[in-house]
């Protein structure tokens, strides 16, 4: 079954709610630095699935499925830097790290898929 909207992606989805729980876990932070950058870069998960995605073209969607992996990487460290700065506890940051490490198995598991028909499509 071919998707037929960026909605119907699960990892759209799940970049969705990992924005959802950065956003409600440092809404109180004083650190607008370090909030907005984690924001952003979350953020940037599920647009750049959104952007590659309708471009309409596997190469494109592919280029942005890389940068959004790159966006997922540094949500990651940032909520490394978090517990050392002591912005969130060791445990509320296991929990999105899990959802940054899921997001990104599926990313690679999509790219993986769509690569081969570009050299079949050539």
């Amino acid at each position: 079954m071919k998707i037929q909207k960026f909605e119907d992606i699960i990892a759209w989805q799940k970049a969705q709610d990992l924005a959802v729980a950065i956003y409600k876990e440092f809404e109180k932070s004083t650190d607008y630095g370090f909030k907005n950058q984690i924001q952003r870069a979350t953020i940037s998960i599920s647009n750049n699935i959104a952007e590659g995605f309708d471009r309409n073209s596997d190469k494109e969607f592919i280029h942005f499925l890389y940068i959004l992996s790159g966006s997922c990487s540094e949500v990651r460290s940032m909520l490394y830097l978090s517990v050392q700065l002591n912005f969130i506890s060791s445990d509320k940051v296991e929990k999105l790290i899990n959802q940054t490490n899921e997001i990104s198995k599926i990313i690679r598991g999509l790219i993986k898929s769509i690569a081969p028909q570009l050299t079949t499509n050539n």
